[in-house]
């Protein structure tokens, strides 16, 4: 318990540091993280997903790139890419499945409609990615 308090205390140590970026949380169909920038361009986010037949859960973290500024793209638009790392954990006992750990990529954009809400798809490879698309919507914090 102490391991988790102390990477929660530092995940939010971090995330204040670099205030002048928006942390985001990210509510899909099946899977949900939130975005904790740790320099102007590069975010990590804690993920927790699982597939629609819900036979496994995940706990993973991720961590991406945004190519903003490099596109010159509006404040309303993000499009970014990088790495995951997660465990799956197995739940639906009628699936030939095993506890793994897996890694992947991901790309993905968002749209904000407004100064708070937006839409985002993500594709990407890995259990902590859905293995899948991710579309869902993002809360600007």
């Amino acid at each position: 318990m102490r391991k988790i308090t102390f990477i929660l205390l530092m995940i939010l140590g971090v995330s204040s540091v670099f205030g002048q970026a928006k942390s985001e949380l990210n509510f899909g169909i099946i899977g949900v993280s939130y975005d904790i920038p740790v320099a102007t361009n590069i975010a990590i986010a804690p993920t927790v997903g699982t597939n629609f037949d819900i036979s496994w859960l995940t706990l993973g973290v991720k961590a991406d790139y945004y190519f903003d500024s490099l596109f010159g793209l509006p404040d309303a638009w993000d499009v970014y890419g990088g790495l995951n790392a997660g465990y799956a954990l197995w739940i639906n006992q009628s699936k030939n499945g095993a506890n793994d750990f897996n890694i992947g990529i991901q790309i993905g954009g968002r749209w904000f409609w407004s100064e708070k809400w937006g839409l985002y798809l993500e594709l990407g490879g890995g259990h902590t990615s859905g293995g899948t698309a991710g579309l869902g919507i993002t809360m600007r914090m």
